[in-house]
């Protein structure tokens, strides 16, 4: 169903980047509306599972909060709050940084890496609704959207 459809409109948009603009905000928040109904199980959201697959891609190496915040998908994201709520849940710890008191270093702990395990299930399975594009159609959309960024090699 073409985006004119699922947003209801009636009038043309006034140019093709328009359409795509609209096109790719209004995909991304159907991308997040699915990945929050997999995390809400969890109790995480969408930015807390993204820093704790940023601190597994360290592990077993401890990652300092701006480092993370750094790595975020959301870059409107308080990496320091989503750290403490990971701390609460102890699917992470913080430790004083050696080389620098002021500086904090975040480990995931074993407790977040087996949920990663259990949720990286899901997760495949959830992706599978992609599958409509070929893998060659995927790698297309991939590279577009990194000349879109300015993100080509």
């Amino acid at each position: 169903m073409p985006i004119e459809n699922d947003i209801k409109q009636t009038t043309s948009f006034r140019s093709p980047y328009h359409r795509m603009t609209v096109n790719l905000m209004y995909t991304n928040g159907w991308v997040c509306d699915e990945q929050m109904y997999l995390l809400k199980p969890y109790g995480l959201t969408i930015q807390q599972y993204n820093v704790l697959r940023i601190l597994r891609g360290q592990y077993p190496n401890p990652v300092k909060v701006a480092d993370i915040t750094e790595r975020m998908l959301d870059k409107m994201s308080n990496a320091s709050r989503l750290v403490d709520k990971l701390l609460a849940k102890e699917l992470a710890q913080r430790t004083e940084c050696p080389n620098d008191r002021r500086a904090v270093d975040v480990v995931i702990t074993e407790k977040g890496l087996e949920l990663l395990k259990i949720m990286d299930q899901h997760q495949n399975q959830w992706e599978t609704r992609f599958h409509n594009l070929t893998e060659a159609e995927a790698d297309e959309l991939n590279r577009l959207l990194d000349k879109l960024r300015g993100s080509t090699e």
